[in-house]
């Protein structure tokens, strides 16, 4: 008869290999660098999620567009298993649904107070939104406020004029086409082959974490818009979710909780962080108020056309927005 103590070890090893044949594998991708905002939430819910499981569910973060993936197509890719999860700015979302253009409308928002009181009154919507095209709302992400990127100073309206810029929704686009600007919408994953190629001059953007230090390398001044504050979505395929044990589940709905509060912990301080790292590579900041006033002049049609889309459930979150 064997050793007792080789008995326990040979029961120990057997309940590891069951155990690791149980987990389930999971991937969360995102399209921006791992220390962007999106970035660091997804490594956060991996983390968090992959602990709390205690070995039912292994998730493994992806960053900068894996396999080609970017935000307007995350929905569909989660949805499609082609990602279990996925992190996606909420404009690029916008043909999806008008729910999802929101948080990026021009000056609604401008700080993380802003986009928090915004999301209260959004969440129900947002999650209703994604559950209808096979996904889980796990989380949402803040993004400091958006500025203006740029190869020369743009001091005035009368820079915008012509101005090669990247914007990041259909929203922006029709904004900076109003103020005179050439604008492409494209992912931010798409814009550095073509500022380094000289297709673009500019790019719409708050430039936060890495992306902020890739932008840097080509785009010398930045110009403070406070155009948006707005939020990335996480989800994650509902039918995989289901799918998991009861325990797993409530390890994943933990997971997101924790790492939508760590994200609002961390904005309160990331602009002026982001500004610190800014200059000490050598950007350029300038006050975005001499060209405020244009651009709000050129959101207005934008804000009326989605509110009109939006309808009564739009119109009734911005009016709790508004009413704090």
């Amino acid at each position: 008869m064997p050793p007792r103590r080789s008995l326990l070890a040979l029961s120990l090893a057997v309940l590891t290999a069951r155990t690791v044949r149980a987990a389930v594998e999971w991937r969360i991708a995102t399209e921006y660098p791992a220390s962007a905002m999106p970035g660091e939430g997804i490594a956060h819910f991996a983390a968090g999620a992959t602990r709390l499981a205690a070995g039912g569910l292994v998730v493994s973060p992806a960053f900068d567009a894996p396999d080609g993936l970017r935000s307007a197509a995350m929905i569909r890719a989660a949805r499609d298993g082609r990602v279990e999860a996925s992190d996606a700015f909420t404009g690029a979302l916008a043909a999806e649904g008008a729910i999802f253009q929101l948080s990026a409308l021009p000056f609604l928002t401008a700080s993380g107070e802003d986009t928090a009181r915004l999301l209260r009154a959004a969440r129900p919507a947002y999650a209703a939104a994604l559950e209808a095209r096979g996904v889980t709302l796990l989380y949402a992400t803040p993004w400091p406020a958006t500025g203006l990127w740029s190869r020369n100073p743009v001091p005035g309206p009368e820079g915008l004029r012509g101005l090669k810029i990247r914007t990041y929704d259909a929203a922006s686009t029709a904004v900076m086409r109003e103020a005179g600007a050439a604008p492409a919408q494209i992912s931010f994953a798409d814009a550095m082959p073509r500022l380094r190629s000289g297709e673009l001059d500019a790019v719409l953007s708050s430039g936060d974490g890495g992306a902020g230090a890739r932008l840097w390398e080509v785009l010398p001044h930045f110009t403070a818009l406070d155009y948006a504050s707005p939020l990335s979505l996480a989800f994650c395929n509902t039918a995989a979710l289901r799918s998991l044990p009861e325990a797993v589940r409530e390890a994943v709905a933990r997971a997101g909780r924790d790492t939508e509060a760590r994200q609002f912990q961390a904005i309160a301080t990331r602009l002026a962080e982001n500004e610190a790292r800014m200059r000490a590579n050598g950007v350029i900041l300038a006050s975005g108020a001499p060209l405020r006033a244009a651009l709000t002049a050129a959101a207005a049609p934008v804000l009326a056309d989605w509110s009109a889309r939006a309808g009564e459930e739009g119109r009734a979150i911005l009016a709790a927005y508004r009413a704090g």
